[in-house]
């Protein structure tokens, strides 16, 4: 008989498979707080997870304990205000005590729970998608996949089918037992007609003897047996891949306050993470523009501080470029995340928009954009407004107003969540 031996390491006063059952009880709880950290922490430092508050009210579950039942009285030692048989008078301040002075003693509030980097991706990710992608060529075929290719005889233990192996076991002992059983029917029915006709007691005892030996042989057969064992098998196979690429296109120009960059900025860092976090085969391309637009790394793109004008048709104009030289439409994907304040000036809110109709919302799956203006009710930019009239006559095309720190994650979620595929 084989065992296998969970030989996993767990912290001191940690089990793995109690913190699984608690993540799997309370993840709407932990989801929520999740969320919350957003607006609290920066990106950096969250994606590393660590320590989430969780209500201790919300986890609290009832229970069950033993009372003394029945009526009973009792005055405790050192009672020196009541006797027995005294009534007690109902509180003045009406049901509930509660009061407004401070208590003493120790209390809790909220229950810590720590994460670690990959709970807290899985988390933050788990019902995000890149809306309409869809599989392109080959492309290389790095990438393979296990495909099941029925069972096999020898194999290892986690991959032990139970049911095919007990439905084998079931068939052998049907056709082994099969033949003993009619042979035991057959020396039944022989020894009742030589009993009845009054056959010599020798031959009555030989076909007892007989039927014993079969019936022997019939409870020797094994339930299981070497022979039933079945495990599931699996090769290798070339997956087709779905690539893709993300343009971000941020507006680093003198309207673009430090509060505004900063909002932008944790957008595309939640765009950065998501992305790589979800799909192997998605390559970014940072764009960023003041009057004029450049192609930049990842740590130019977030950290540097370069500011000028405002022209949004240059950046648009680069990523048609880019997209043109480097990204066949046939093998790739193409997406696009544009943040901005929207102050363009003169016609180039119009010119963005003609542009960005004409020429690449027919080339892209989807194209969002994000604005992060001055106030929450702030009037329309040019380029929202302009932006706007596409929004009805473009299904791949979403807009969303960002203004405080705590609607990044509702945005990021409503631009790419699910439900957005058509």
């Amino acid at each position: 008989m084989m065992y296998l031996i969970d030989r996993r390491l767990n912290g001191r006063n940690k089990s793995a498979v109690n913190r699984e059952r608690f993540m799997r009880r309370y993840k709407e709880h932990i989801r929520r707080a999740v969320k919350g950290m957003v607006a609290d922490r920066s990106i950096r430092d969250m994606i590393q997870g660590g320590e989430v508050k969780v209500p201790a009210k919300d986890i609290s579950e009832p229970g069950f304990r033993y009372g003394q039942g029945g009526d009973w009285e009792a005055v405790h030692p050192g009672n020196r205000e009541f006797v027995r048989g005294d009534r007690i008078p109902r509180p003045s301040g009406g049901a509930g005590g509660g009061g407004s002075e401070p208590g003493t003693g120790e209390s809790t509030d909220d229950f810590v729970f720590t994460l670690s980097r990959e709970e807290f991706l899985n988390i933050f990710f788990e019902d995000l998608e890149l809306p309409n992608l869809m599989r392109t060529t080959l492309a290389e075929a790095e990438r393979k996949k296990l495909v099941r290719a029925g069972y096999v005889k020898d194999g290892t233990p986690a991959n032990l089918s139970v049911p095919r192996t007990m439905k084998t076991a079931l068939a052998r002992r049907i056709a082994l037992s099969g033949p003993i059983k009619d042979e035991i029917e057959r020396l039944e029915g022989l020894l009742a007609a030589s009993v009845r006709h009054g056959a010599p007691q020798g031959r009555v005892q030989a076909l007892e003897a007989e039927i014993l030996e079969l019936e022997g042989r019939l409870q020797r057969l094994p339930f299981l047996d070497d022979v039933d064992l079945r495990y599931r098998h699996r090769v290798a196979q070339p997956a087709p891949t779905a690539r893709a690429v993300m343009f971000c296109l941020m507006d680093v120009s003198a309207s673009m306050d430090e509060r505004k960059k900063d909002l932008a900025k944790r957008f595309f860092t939640l765009l950065y993470l998501f992305l790589t976090r979800k799909y192997e085969r998605v390559e970014l391309v940072f764009i960023r523009h003041t009057d004029e637009a450049e192609e930049v790394d990842e740590d130019t793109f977030f950290y540097d501080q370069r500011s000028g004008g405002t022209v949004v048709l240059s950046a648009l104009e680069l990523m048609r470029k880019v997209m043109s030289e480097r990204y066949r439409l046939s093998d790739w994907n193409v997406y696009a995340a544009q943040a901005s304040d929207g102050d363009a000036f003169g016609a180039d809110a119009g010119k963005s928009a003609r542009f960005l109709r004409e020429e690449l919302l027919p080339v892209t799956r989807y194209f969002a954009y994000v604005e992060t203006p001055e106030e929450e009710y702030s009037r329309k930019s040019p380029l929202w407004a302009e932006y706007e009239e596409l929004r009805a006559d473009s299904p791949n095309f979403a807009m969303k107003r960002v203004t405080r720190p705590q609607e990044i994650y509702p945005v990021f979620r409503d631009l790419f969540s699910k439900e957005k595929v058509t």
